[in-house]
């Protein structure tokens, strides 16, 4: 399976490296672009200061740019936070897009989006301040008339980003979890 990995608000950090090697290692052939033009940061709040001047059109053209060669064949769209509004994004306007994967993020769903059954799986913290319950019960009704079979997984008391151990949101059990699960989701599709 190809899968294109977006990265959070930090940029692409080890954490994200890690992971691909994690999907590779299940058998996936993983690519990972760097959004950010080599820029990490050390805050989500200098990471939406840089999302913000690089602009949410360029950070979608950067993406496409960077799926374009891969997307004959179909793709999984996976990615972190911010890298999950842009992979949900690209996966709700490729016919060809076999899956996504969302780790703590989700996007606004654009008006007339329609996929054929895509299959969509959702990691997010519980409570999670960027993804609160009223908003993922909307997201979750708009994706699913979309088309979109959509699974969510919730993690108590886990923090946002909780799947890198480089920050303090990280909880071990609930990223062993969530890659077990997700590496399942992938091995159906």
């Amino acid at each position: 399976m190809d899968i294109m990995l977006f990265h959070s608000a930090y940029g692409l950090r080890p954490a994200v490296h890690a992971a691909a090697d994690r999907l590779r290692e299940a058998g996936h052939q993983v690519h990972v672009p760097d959004l950010f033009g080599g820029q990490t940061v050390e805050s989500v709040e200098v990471g939406r200061e840089l999302q913000d001047k690089i602009g949410t059109d360029e950070l979608l053209r950067r993406a496409i740019l960077a799926a374009a060669p891969h997307s004959d064949e179909g793709l999984v769209y996976a990615g972190f936070s911010l890298g999950g509004s842009i992979a949900q994004n690209l996966a709700l306007g490729d016919e060809k897009a076999r899956g996504l994967l969302l780790l703590h993020g989700t996007s606004d769903i654009a008006a007339g989006a329609a996929v054929d059954e895509l299959p969509v799986q959702l990691h997010v913290a519980d409570p999670d301040p960027f993804e609160p319950h009223d908003w993922l019960s909307a997201w979750y009704l708009q994706m699913q008339r979309a088309g979109a079979d959509v699974e969510i997984y919730r993690y108590p008391g886990a923090g946002h980003l909780y799947t890198d151990p480089e920050l303090p949101d990280y909880d071990e059990a609930a990223a062993e979890l969530t890659w077990r699960t997700a590496i399942g989701f992938l091995a159906t599709l």
